[in-house]
Formats: structure tokens, sequence, C-alpha cells
């Protein structure tokens, strides 16, 4: 089941956002087990992500095996910001052309 969710990241520099994105497409190459869709905003007061992922299961595996780690690593080994996640059902996703990660 297609499971989507938006993050809410107050507080969060849009460069802390950059390194942690680098960092993780550095060690992915953006080949991501479940992931769909990744895209973030800069907001009034921080940072949003929305992804769509194949399963809850995924996003959960990823974010607690390799999102955390990367991130606390780049924050000097400080924990990361929890942020609000609020999940979404999908009810309509087209990706024309895959195979991009930015």
């Amino acid at each position: 089941m297609t499971w989507a969710v938006t993050l809410d990241l107050p507080g969060l520099p849009v460069e802390a956002y950059d390194a942690v994105h680098r960092a993780l497409l550095e060690r992915t190459r953006g080949d991501v087990a479940g992931l769909l869709v990744h895209l973030a905003r800069q907001t009034g007061d921080g940072m949003q992500v929305i992804e769509v992922w194949q399963s809850r299961e995924a996003f959960e595996h990823y974010d607690r095996e390799v999102v955390r780690p990367v991130a606390t690593e780049l924050l000097g080994g400080a924990e990361p910001p929890q942020g609000v996640a609020v999940p979404f059902d999908v009810r309509g996703l087209v990706v024309p052309a895959g195979g991009l990660a930015i």
C-alpha cells in the first residue's frame, strides 16, 4: 500500500537540510528502496519534506537506518530534530520522468 507523509522541521536551517540531503545522495545515489517521491521546501520557520513511499515500513527503515545516522554525524553527534510528521493517503501519483535525483 502506498504511504505518504509531510514532515515539518521547524527551526531547521536550509543549509542543514542541504548538507544532509547532499550526504544522503552521496551515500545512496538516489537509489532508496521503497521511496517513490521526495521533495523539500523552505518554510517561514524551517523546512518541510514531502515523501511518497511504497510502505510505511520502508520509510521507517530508511529513517532509522540511514537518515538519522547521517544527520547525527553531520550535527556533530547531536540528535536530529524529530519534526512533526503527518501521514496522508495518496489518491493519485504520476512520475513520468523517473531516474531523477537532485
